[in-house]
């Protein structure tokens, strides 16, 4: 009993063995569809499906008219566009930065060199950059230029770095601070225009307001000041009476979270409206301007505005998507996909809900902001997606289309070339043919006789008054039948 078990498990063993060569022969790959086993379990997951690990029913809160879905931009990286980078702290713009640089798909790729942090980013044929942002210009506008900035020094620095004093004012450009925000506004275009017939397209990343806060929080306690931000609106920096400081030292390293949110005069409360907004609106950083109210509702329907004018934005919740959004507005395609770090240094701090309540109170622009942008941002998605679907429906109808008319056109074309050919070759060709048709011919006109001379007496026995009647149906066979016979 013994030796067969043995014999039985040696067996096992050496089928088991012969399987594993096998398989490792039919499939040498790591990934190869056998070894697969989640398939037989569960469908492949759609790559932009619930990245932020929530319901995958969107409802939309916002009516958006279909010129605010669809984002189609004729970028020319060989005429005069640009892609202008604003890049909001702690909301992943220095992955999405390093993405536009190094994962491109392009004729004339960046050219990045090991150990230097920016990227000669040339239009092809040309020595001049088709990207203003801070991996291929730098922080040219200051560090972390704002929308104010942007707008204001972008075309300066392409134009030339002409003097400030030949542009004109941000009033000018802008109307009055009373003015509505977003009407008869060049910052509520697309696009905007140098004096040298550039294009502007601007683009930027928002985040999660409570995430991106811990993000910046934990920033600054490692010692970040952002001491070389310009912060500059309407052509000069604020004073120091206008944009007080938080700390006294030469850093806030190893700052609390209380002291952090206690600060009244921490840019980073509510910092995405007012990177976004234009600032110029409510007089800068005088806060005397206007009461507060008014200027928080001039400031969120500001970025708003410029936000759902701009060429693209993403958001760092949904990496993926992004990705898709970028590529469709632009025409571009990345190299590899993006990825989804929902693991951060935000993500790490442990918090209370009242610590979370008292965050989302001091960034409640930024709340508003981010639930418009959510709902703006994953409406465009959906829209490109079903438009990507109607595309590909509409090629496979034109496809069937073209298939079956070339079908019908090739059988007809067949059928023409038969009639068309020479019957006394065809009779050579086929003598059984010819003979078979003489024998038709001499049949068919006794056959024609007998049966219409039948149907004539049946006609008459039935109906004795319509004998000319019966005739006429009688001339009507003899007619087709006479027409067959032609034809053949």
């Amino acid at each position: 009993m013994d030796e067969k078990s043995n014999k039985l498990l040696l067996a096992l063993v050496m089928f088991f063995l012969f399987a594993v060569i096998v398989l490792q022969y039919v499939c040498p790959g790591t990934e190869c569809q056998l070894l697969r086993l989640q398939a037989f379990s569960s469908p492949v997951p759609d790559p932009y499906h619930s990245e932020d690990e929530s319901s995958a029913r969107f409802l939309p809160r916002y009516n958006f008219s279909r010129s605010d879905l669809l984002r189609k931009v004729d970028f020319d990286i060989k005429g005069d566009d640009l892609i202008v980078f604003l890049h909001i702290q702690k909301t992943g713009g220095t992955t999405f930065g390093r993405h536009l640089v190094r994962n491109i798909q392009l004729e004339q790729p960046c050219e990045c060199r090991v150990g230097q942090k920016k990227c000669t980013c040339h239009r092809p044929g040309k020595r001049e950059t088709w990207l203003f942002s801070r991996f291929s210009t730098g922080w040219s506008c200051g560090l972390h230029a704002d929308w104010t900035e942007l707008t204001s020094c972008v075309p300066a620095m392409v134009d030339g770095k002409r003097d400030a004093r030949l542009r004109p004012s941000s009033k000018d450009r802008r109307g009055s601070p009373n003015s509505n925000p977003g009407a008869n506004s060049p910052s509520t275009k697309v696009r905007n225009t140098s004096k040298s017939g550039k294009n502007f397209h601007y683009i930027t990343i928002l985040r999660d307001p409570v995430s991106r806060y811990l993000s910046e929080w934990r920033h600054v306690q490692r010692g970040a000041t952002w001491k070389a931000s310009l912060h500059v609106c309407d052509g000069r920096p604020p004073t120091s009476k206008e944009l007080p400081s938080c700390y006294t030292g030469d850093d806030w390293s190893g700052c609390p979270l209380k002291e952090f949110m206690d600060c009244p005069y921490n840019l980073a409360n509510n910092r995405q409206v007012r990177m976004l907004s234009d600032l110029t609106l409510v007089g800068c950083y005088n806060l005397s301007v206007m009461p507060e109210k008014q200027r928080n509702k001039v400031l969120l329907e500001s970025a708003k505005s410029n936000l759902k004018h701009m060429a693209f934005f993403g958001l760092t919740e949904f990496q993926r998507k992004t990705q898709y959004l970028f590529e469709k507005t632009f025409n571009m395609n990345f190299i590899s996909p993006f990825t989804q770090y929902n693991t951060t240094r935000a993500s790490s701090v442990e918090i209370n809900e009242e610590v979370q309540k008292h965050i989302e109170r001091l960034n409640f622009l930024d709340m508003e902001l981010y639930s418009y942008a959510k709902d703006l941002f994953l409406q465009r998605y959906q829209f490109m997606r079903q438009k990507e679907h109607q595309e590909a429906r509409r090629k496979r109808l034109e496809q069937r289309k073209f298939l079956r008319g070339r079908f019908l056109q090739t059988h007809f074309q067949g059928q023409r070339q038969g009639q068309s050919q020479n019957p006394t070759q065809n009779q050579s060709q086929n003598p059984n043919l010819n003979a078979n048709q003489n024998l038709t011919q001499n049949l068919t006109p006794n056959l024609t006789q007998n049966l219409s001379q039948k149907e004539n007496r049946s006609n008459q026995k039935r109906n004795p008054g319509q004998d000319q009647k019966g005739s006429n149906n009688s001339n009507g066979i003899n007619d087709y039948i006479g027409s067959v016979e032609k034809w053949r």
